[in-house]
């Protein structure tokens, strides 16, 4: 079993994760997770914090030699803003703790976790009044970076194994592709030559990482355009996972099905909220005869599929094939243009205020998935063919897939 945990607030000093129950003698080093957490930022359309934030992770322990220790391996990212933003903030109250004496807020956001949140937890009547913040702070999105830390842990554990995880977004808003043909040629001309990670690399390369450079000037302008309007985008992204054994996963019981925790996977991620798996929702417009994958055996004798509509799941069980998921991503409710609420404080109606915000974070969603994937992955690999050590995870591994 591993699992990972992740701590700290938006604009608290800093964020922090631990992850327990990886194997021993695992290549590690904090340019591994630096890699995904850079990638974290990237993207057409992103606000103020993605020039402030430059994410370096720092490993505490679990780490010797740069190899895993199989212990429990701690991480700490910083916030850079935490000292620029709090010279801005009044203090309000006596404090003793960091963060308290920051400035309440009392406007719920429409489409944030505001006042659902300070109603299950009761900041929304606390001794002092009213006060979101402790909702805003450890809801927000920020906690990603800690995630993509920790779960880039489990993706140097697939990477040498063979196994890669890459995206690239789909649909920005109303710029996108007209159909799965118009992606999967490029896609799948990626995979042939270098995985999933040739697939990643080449997205990168877009500023919305799109894969047709016509589409991703025209999502640039739609952007702009939306920005202007005081609005927001959200979109479509394909994470795919190349080089995974069959046998990942089970049928056996619901909560070890491959596809529910890939699902559940993504929609953990803030702001996700549709999954599909292969042809996904297509699929329930298509006769069986056009969604169900042909049996074949290839030039080396081995059974494979004539083609990957289930994307590469088949009752909760992987079956060779790539790994296919896509997620959709609801527009950021940080709106220029303000929404109607109403003041918790006061309990006068009144629109919302501006915070600085991303005009659409699709492109930074599909890496942030990314990693949540190959955490999944990484669980099921350990599953089947864990061991106390990277060697006899490895061995194991090996011989199945002989």
């Amino acid at each position: 079993m591993i699992r990972y945990l992740t701590a700290g607030e938006s604009h608290g000093e800093a964020l922090v994760g631990i992850v327990e129950g990886m194997p021993a003698s695992i290549p590690l080093t904090p340019t591994d997770l630096d890699e995904h957490l850079a990638r974290r930022w990237l993207g057409f359309g992103r606000g103020g914090r993605a020039k402030i934030e430059r994410d370096r992770v720092r490993i505490l322990s679990g780490v010797r030699f740069s190899h895993t220790m199989g212990s429990p391996i701690a991480l700490w990212l910083a916030n850079a803003s935490y000292h620029k933003d709090r010279a801005g903030w009044p203090e309000v109250m006596a404090v003793e703790g960091e963060g308290e004496g920051i400035e309440p807020v009392t406007l719920p956001r429409p489409g944030h976790t505001d006042l659902a949140g300070a109603q299950k937890y009761g900041f929304d009547r606390t001794p002092h009044g009213p006060d979101l913040r402790p909702v805003i702070d450890r809801s927000s999105a920020r906690e990603t970076a800690m995630r993509v830390a920790c779960c880039s842990v489990a993706r140097t554990l697939l990477r040498h194994l063979g196994i890669e995880v890459g995206s690239h977004v789909v649909r920005l808003g109303a710029v996108g592709y007209d159909d799965a043909a118009g992606w999967t040629e490029a896609r799948d001309r990626l995979l042939e030559e270098g995985g999933a990670r040739a697939l990643y690399e080449a997205a990168d390369q877009s500023e919305v990482r799109m894969l047709d450079a016509a589409l991703s000037a025209a999502a640039v302008e739609h952007i702009k355009a939306t920005k202007q309007a005081g609005d927001t985008l959200g979109g479509v992204y394909e994470v795919i996972a190349t080089g995974v054994p069959p046998g990942l996963g089970s049928y056996v019981q619901a909560d070890r099905r491959l596809d529910g925790r890939l699902a559940q996977a993504i929609l953990s991620i803030q702001g996700q909220k549709a999954v599909e798996i292969g042809d996904g929702f297509a699929g329930g417009h298509w006769p069986g005869s056009e969604v169900h994958d042909p049996i074949v055996k290839d030039e080396a004798g081995r059974l494979t599929r004539a083609s990957n509509h289930a994307g590469g799941i088949e009752g909760g069980v992987s079956n060779g094939m790539p790994i296919a998921v896509r997620g959709t991503m609801k527009p950021i409710p940080t709106l220029i243009q303000p929404l109607g609420s109403v003041d918790l404080a006061t309990g006068e109606a009144q629109p919302t205020r501006y915070e600085r915000s991303d005009v659409t974070s699709v492109p930074a969603a599909s890496t942030v998935a990314e990693a949540t994937v190959a955490w999944v992955l990484a669980e099921a690999i350990l599953e089947r063919y864990g061991g106390d050590t990277f060697a006899q995870v490895q061995e194991r591994f090996e011989a199945d897939r002989r």
